[in-house]
């Protein structure tokens, strides 16, 4: 399935949804996140029934296993930057590590979530998604942030098909910035 979503500057974005990443085989995809039973409080599935392979008996999720030497961090802004505008760009790196849409479910790869003026989240719970933990569901490795003047923090953290981070999990250092203007021009473009 084709998704097609145009941002503000009118830029369009394609996913290919359950589709093979990088021409490999697709694989064997589980149930989304929201139909597991420990994470919607629903009662335990039948006995005969398959078990659900994410779900772990103390609520939790099973976590994907991140491979060695994998890590994951912020190429812009640089920590301790001073910014003079707004509108941030941030771009995202990885090693080792490859990067794939959510609900792909292929080993090393993942994909991000900025945190943004918060701590880590549940590592065994699927990342919030809200103005503090933006999801880039679609493979994005960059984006372009608003944030008022002030001092900000950011931080990565990859995240399994499910939004379930990796163990050990795979997340950047938190940076601070300092955001010091408000004009509207994009900070940090190449």
């Amino acid at each position: 399935m084709i998704r097609r979503a145009a941002g503000p500057s009118g830029a369009l974005a394609i996913a290919l949804l359950a589709a093979p990443a990088f021409g490999q085989e697709p694989a064997a995809a589980p149930p989304p996140a929201q139909e597991h039973p420990a994470a919607a409080g629903q009662a335990a599935p039948d006995a005969h029934a398959a078990p659900d392979a994410h779900a772990v008996p103390a609520g939790g999720f099973k976590r994907t296993p991140a491979p060695a030497g994998a890590y994951v961090y912020i190429g812009w802004p640089n920590d301790g930057e001073v910014i003079h505008s707004t509108h941030i760009h941030v771009w995202f790196g990885t090693r080792n590590f490859g990067v794939a849409p959510a609900g792909t479910y292929k080993p090393n790869t993942g994909h991000h979530h900025l945190l943004v003026d918060t701590d880590l989240p549940p590592m065994d719970q699927p990342i919030p998604n809200d103005k503090h933990h933006l999801h880039f569901g679609l493979g994005q490795t960059e984006t372009v942030i608003e944030l008022p003047p002030g001092t900000h923090t950011l931080q990565l953290l990859m995240a399994d098909g499910d939004h379930i981070p990796h163990d050990p999990p795979l997340m950047s250092k938190k940076i601070t910035i300092h955001v010091v203007g408000t004009e509207s021009r994009v900070a940090g473009t190449r």
